[in-house]
């Protein structure tokens, strides 16, 4: 492993768990269901995988699972960092998404892992390799689903991203699929540069 690909790491690694452990605190007391709430969030969610993915790729750098699951994360927090600025900044603002810890997990740190992944981390990629980076935003979006439409009225989550304004979900779960598989073949073509 290279020095800038450890020192990357390393700062995606440690940023993402010092933010992630003050989820779970407010007003100097430990609260775990303030920290299981924001796991409810795409941003989270990927940020942690992508965070958890530097740390292995740390440990061993040789390892081509550690380097796919490295790649996974990437792909998450990729979809992040171009959802705040395609989707959620012009409808929500961009001041809201980019203040503290949101400007590390909504931008930072999603750079500093494609920067790493893409520049310093290159071994390339077959296409088959290439369609797992879809499997986080899947599983988050079938979920996603299933709380903010399909679940009894009193467990449901306010639909916090707006996918299911007007009943469009289709809509909005086919284009971020869409999206997703844009990223990869992107990410993809990156590393076989």
């Amino acid at each position: 492993m290279n020095t800038a690909s450890l020192i990357c790491n390393l700062f995606i690694f440690i940023v993402t768990a010092i933010i992630t452990l003050r989820f779970f605190w407010k007003d100097g007391m430990l609260d775990v269901e303030r920290g299981r709430t924001a796991f409810r969030y795409f941003t989270v969610q990927s940020n942690v995988l992508c965070g958890l993915s530097a740390l292995l790729i740390c440990l061993f750098p040789a390892s081509h699972r550690a380097w796919l699951f490295k790649y996974m994360g990437t792909a998450a927090v990729t979809v992040t960092l171009l959802t705040v600025f395609l989707f959620l900044g012009p409808n929500m603002g961009y001041g809201k998404l980019l203040k503290g810890s949101d400007l590390f997990m909504h931008l930072i740190t999603p750079l500093a892992a494609i920067v790493s992944f893409s520049v310093f981390e290159k071994r390339g990629m077959r296409f088959a390799e290439s369609l797992l980076g879809m499997l986080p935003s899947i599983v988050y979006g079938l979920w996603y689903l299933y709380r903010v439409v399909l679940a009894p009225a009193e467990k449901r989550w306010e639909d916090f991203y707006g996918f299911n304004k007007g009943g469009k979900w289709p809509v909005y779960f086919v284009a971020m699929t869409v999206g997703e598989f844009v990223i990869c073949l992107g990410l993809m073509a990156l590393q076989n540069v």
